[in-house]
């Protein structure tokens, strides 16, 4: 008599690795809140960084770190709970029974769905929001970053809302459709389709998107102006339009960004990056750093490096979506396509871990070489300035832990990219 083999247990195995994973996390989170603590300079930032600005940073890293293990904390009850209490099971049944009385088909996968994903979202925004009030008009206020109202939070999660609900059905049932049609090929019809739309998105968002949440204006003429212009020039980087974004009206934070596809490429500042900077120069070498990454091709690599993991992904999808054992592990008597995928992502949190921090070691590459590349451009001194002077305005760690930096950023710590910057200009010499 042959012996009857017992269902992998794929709800233990996964709420045992977020578990792991949360111990883990913690542990990387005590050594760089122990690394916070720390009451002096990095020895490379003595001298260069004031110390005014260095207990500044030191503050507003440890509040954040101490608000992050509240909130990580709360977040691995939720989601432990949310699995091991059968809450997504129980929401599927219960939002069947809701179309029901709404006198809908509640055997329309697509409908059932989408009051499903409403209703999953709700939950997520009601939890997250007292976590993101009190990051914005406490903490962020309290270190004088916020500039927005709480009208223009409420406006801005509500435009999104909006947003979602405007792009997000019809998307929905095309993967749907996708799935419940596509055969053997579904991987690589998927694939294509979450590539053509996000072709799509990135087109559509500067133009159409991010002016509902931020105001663009071109940079007016002017020294700023035609120095990045003649850089772009020199680089035959396609610049078609320079634009300064208003992110001051809801932070203090700075930053700057390229986009657009071929021969049209659109460089945006923020209007905080402009007035903390002191010269021309330094906002100039922030931008040759960011054309860098395009001169070296490091957005093409990292777009394609997305398209070979999502092909991978949606394999692996494809491979497990009809195993009965994974969905009754997680309480489903049922295989909805959106279920599936949900319960995919978390059987691959550990590839995906790993992945993730694959990714971040090709990303600080980048960073390095990047900055190599403005150091090549004559921009050494001006970068440096810069760099430095975005670390104080934007209060930056300026003591890191070198574990949590491996495992969570992608890009590197100011010291160690100022380390790199002086070794370079010191061989060149």
């Amino acid at each position: 008599m042959a012996e009857s083999t017992s269902p992998f247990p794929y709800l233990e195995a996964v709420v045992g690795f977020m578990l792991v994973m949360y111990v883990f996390e913690t542990y990387l989170d005590i050594r760089q809140h122990a690394a916070l603590k720390l009451s002096s300079l990095p020895a490379p930032l003595k001298g260069v960084v004031s110390q005014e600005k260095f207990e500044k940073a030191r503050a507003y890293s440890l509040e954040k770190s101490q608000f992050h293990f509240v909130h990580a904390a709360v977040s691995i009850v939720e989601e432990a709970a949310i699995l091991l209490l059968g809450l997504l099971p129980w929401l599927w049944l219960e939002t069947e029974v809701f179309l029901g009385q709404l006198g809908l088909d509640s055997q329309n996968e697509i409908l059932h769905t989408l009051i499903f994903l409403g209703a999953t979202t709700l939950w997520s925004q009601v939890i997250e929001l007292p976590f993101a009030l009190y990051s914005t008009f406490v903490i962020e206020a309290r270190h004088g970053f916020n500039k927005q109202t709480i009208w223009l939070f409420f406006r801005d999660m509500l435009m999104g809302l909006g947003l979602m609900v405007a792009v997000g059905p019809p998307i929905v049932a095309a993967i749907i459709i996708i799935v419940q049609k596509g055969g053997p090929y579904l991987a690589l019809y998927l694939w294509a389709f979450m590539l053509v739309l996000s072709l799509v998105l990135m087109a559509l968002y500067p133009i159409l998107i991010a002016p509902l949440f931020n105001k663009f204006t071109p940079l007016p003429e002017g020294e700023l102006r035609g120095k990045i212009e003649q850089l772009a020039s020199s680089l035959k980087f396609p610049l078609k339009k320079l634009f300064v974004i208003d992110g001051s009206t809801r932070s203090s934070h700075s930053n700057a960004y390229m986009y657009g596809f071929y021969n049209s490429k659109r460089i945006v500042l923020y209007d905080t990056l402009i007035s903390q900077c002191k010269n021309e120069d330094e906002v100039v070498a922030v931008i040759a750093h960011e054309l860098g990454h395009w001169k070296l091709s490091h957005t093409t690599y990292s777009f394609l490096a997305m398209q070979v993991l999502t092909l991978l992904q949606f394999g692996g999808y494809t491979f497990v979506r009809n195993s009965s054992d994974l969905f009754r592990s997680f309480g489903f008597t049922s295989k909805p396509v959106l279920i599936g995928l949900i319960l995919f992502q978390h059987t691959i949190m550990p590839l995906q871990h790993l992945v993730s921090f694959c990714l971040n070691l090709v990303s600080r590459a980048f960073e390095f070489q990047a900055d190599a590349f403005a150091r090549k451009l004559g921009y050494a001194v001006p970068l440096r300035a810069g760099l430095i002077k975005l670390q104080e305005e934007n209060l930056s760690a300026m003591n890191t832990d070198p574990w949590y930096s491996a495992y969570h950023y992608s890009h590197p710590p100011l010291v160690e990219r100022l380390q790199a910057l002086d070794m370079a200009t010191k061989k060149s010499e």
